[in-house]
């Protein structure tokens, strides 16, 4: 069967989680523009990469970070600036996934940044980032789970 060459790759999209995990960083910590950001991004990385996904989720996510924050925050154990930068952006990135990109099963979202969370994470950040995300399908992707 012919690939859907207008659908992107699942590794472009997986590059494409990695470095925003790397850009949400960047930006927690330095600030900066999305559009100044992604420029830099796209410069340093020549690989295939889902683009599109990096610019729609850094877009979103720097010009709604109060309203993303606020999906998650009510699920964790301790306050929002208590939170390792690394666990904020897979959050973020989490909770962007499971409320603007509805085309992605909820358990590969789990799994993506469960894994990503291990890569980046501090030693059992991948739990916390598992628990939290968790919560979160049961509230955002209930008819998804339901069905599954």
């Amino acid at each position: 069967m012919p690939e859907d060459s207008s659908q992107p790759k699942i590794s472009h999209r997986k590059k494409a989680r990695n470095l925003m995990v790397q850009a949400l960083y960047q930006w927690q910590l330095a600030d900066g523009l999305a559009i100044d950001i992604e420029a830099q991004f796209r410069a340093d990385n020549a690989a295939k990469i889902d683009w599109d996904f990096f610019h729609q989720a850094l877009t979103f996510i720097i010009n709604n970070s109060k309203e993303i924050d606020q999906i998650f925050a009510e699920k964790l154990d301790r306050e929002l600036d208590q939170l390792d930068p690394i666990e904020l952006a897979l959050l973020r990135l989490g909770s962007f996934e499971f409320t603007q990109r509805i085309d992605v099963p909820y358990k590969v979202v789990i799994n993506e940044y469960v894994d990503l969370a291990k890569k980046y994470g501090a030693t059992d950040s991948h739990k916390y980032i598992n628990g939290v995300l968790d919560k979160l399908a049961k509230q955002y992707r209930a008819l998804e789970i339901k069905n599954a």
